[in-house]
């Protein structure tokens, strides 16, 4: 390993790309003649076309690859849009660390929930090479992980513990934040419009440098790390918040789901035979009940069996009811969920500014939901364009406004009161998904759901056999019934 100066050498540049150069190509170009054997020098590629998507697959072709990737950006004003990019795949694998502290940790926190969650759900997307060697990762970094799950538990100001960052395999952040890890090395580093910091280590040729050096919007004066407005502050927490419970809220919608898709055939294969199954049970027990009327512990047995049958009656036609307006299947493509995201970082009734506000965010988001649990991408545009329509948000806090800023911040004598209710709603939203998504992954149906899902993976299907259990034993039961008549 070496260190490389501040200054690099320069490298003859890969094929540039033509404004019609699909990204991921272009990527996977970069990553090709990166990573051959015999190069030991740096690269240099001029800034592309769309760059941030071109950075996007450039982290999941490395991801894909099993190569740990560092992508060092100058400041935090790229990184929005920069996860916004990120395949939904990958991006619980990519630590997006904010430089301001303060975004860091609702960052972190927001990452390592969406890791475990994605961990619990075990789902197809989640089998491949990436995913195994994250929980062979996890496996190796055992303690540390149960060390950070505490420290995203107790939700404090605590430092988050030193070697998190060894749970990623990919980083990207600004120089600022890179020089506070410990594991500074990565397979592949790639810097995006800035120089490279004298602490950086990397190996002889695994670096790609993209973009003029310290190339920086015009007339941006505003650093994020010396804020000195509590407004700003709070302003950029809002927009990390509203993008990271975004994220929570597609993994929530998510996970329910795919519980209720399993909940359906659940009760359709399982649960219908289970109520056949208690009603046979108290029917015979009701006639042997009445052939022993000397032996009350049989009486007793019986009405406990009757009590049992009608429960399981009850819970059957509730279920059925609330499942009429369900839909048939749950299977949203990628264009889905990320449309759903888009918008619940958008129209999230949190970031309300009134209660009447508050009201209609209320409408689009339950109706943005409705869009999503059904796949339809077409619902999903409507409601946007309700939202274009009638938006009353000030656009200064859809985005990083104070490192968006192009003149200097004046600093207030203290935040609007508003301001400071959105972004303690959004805060508390973030831990109530949190806690929801837990309670879904310890329930005992979810352990029926991943046991299936793994079974499923061995070519078996478990509540098949199940069913067919069961009417073994209704089938049984029948025949003793018919004995007894």
């Amino acid at each position: 390993m070496i260190a490389l100066p501040v200054a690099l050498p320069d490298a003859p540049p890969i094929q540039s790309a033509s404004p019609t150069v699909d990204p991921a190509r272009l990527a996977a170009a970069w990553f090709a003649q990166l990573t051959e054997r015999s190069r030991t020098m740096p690269r240099e590629e001029p800034l592309p076309e769309r760059p941030i998507a071109v950075l996007a697959a450039f982290a999941s072709i490395a991801l894909a690859a099993g190569r740990s990737l560092m992508i060092l950006v100058p400041d935090d004003e790229p990184l929005p849009d920069l996860s916004n990019a990120l395949d939904l795949t990958m991006r619980p694998l990519c630590l997006v660390l904010p430089g301001a502290d303060f975004a860091a940790r609702i960052a972190l926190r927001a990452t390592l929930s969406l890791m475990r969650s994605r961990l619990a759900r075990d789902d197809e997307e989640e089998q491949t090479p990436a995913w195994q060697q994250q929980r062979e990762r996890i496996n190796q970094h055992a303690a540390l992980w149960q060390e950070t799950q505490q420290w995203v538990a107790k939700n404090d100001r605590n430092p988050w513990p030193a070697q998190v960052a060894d749970l990623f395999p990919a980083k990207i952040l600004p120089i600022a934040a890179y020089r506070s890890l410990q594991q500074k090395s990565s397979d592949i580093t790639l810097l995006y419009r800035c120089d490279a910091p004298v602490e950086l280590i990397v190996a002889p040729g695994s670096l790609l440098h993209v973009g003029m050096r310290s190339e920086l919007p015009s007339g941006r004066k505003l650093a994020l790390g010396s804020l000195g407005s509590e407004t700003e502050r709070l302003r950029i927490e809002l927009a990390q918040l509203s993008q990271d419970v975004a994220d929570m809220e597609l993994e929530l919608a998510t996970a329910q789901g795919e519980m209720a898709d399993f909940t359906r055939r659940y009760y359709e294969l399982v649960g219908r035979r289970m109520v056949e199954l208690d009603a046979l049970q108290a029917k015979l027990a009701r006639e042997e009940a009445e052939q022993s009327p000397e032996r009350p512990e049989v009486n007793a047995e019986a009405e406990q069996k009757e009590q049992r049958a009608e429960q399981s009656a009850r819970e059957s036609q509730r279920f059925t009811e609330a499942q009429s307006d369900e839909p048939t299947s749950f299977r949203p493509k990628s264009d889905v969920k990320r449309l759903f995201r888009q918008l619940a970082q958008k129209i999230h009734p949190d970031r309300a500014s009134s209660e009447s506000d508050r009201n209609w965010r209320t409408q689009l988001m339950s109706e943005a939901n409705r869009a999503y649990r059904a796949g339809d991408a077409d619902a999903l545009h409507e409601v946007a364009k309700l939202w274009d329509e009638g938006r009353r948000e000030p656009i200064d806090e859809i985005a990083f406004a104070a490192s968006n800023s192009g003149t200097e911040t004046k600093v207030a004598t203290s935040p609007p009161p508003n301001l400071v209710r959105q972004v303690e709603r959004m805060r508390g939203r973030l831990a109530e998904i949190d806690r929801e998504l837990h309670r879904l992954f310890g329930s005992r149906l979810y352990e029926l759901f991943i046991a299936a899902r793994q079974a499923r993976r061995m070519g078996r299907d478990l509540l098949v056999e199940m069913a067919d259990k069961l009417d073994d034993s209704i089938t049984s039961l029948r025949q003793q019934l018919a004995v007894k008549a």
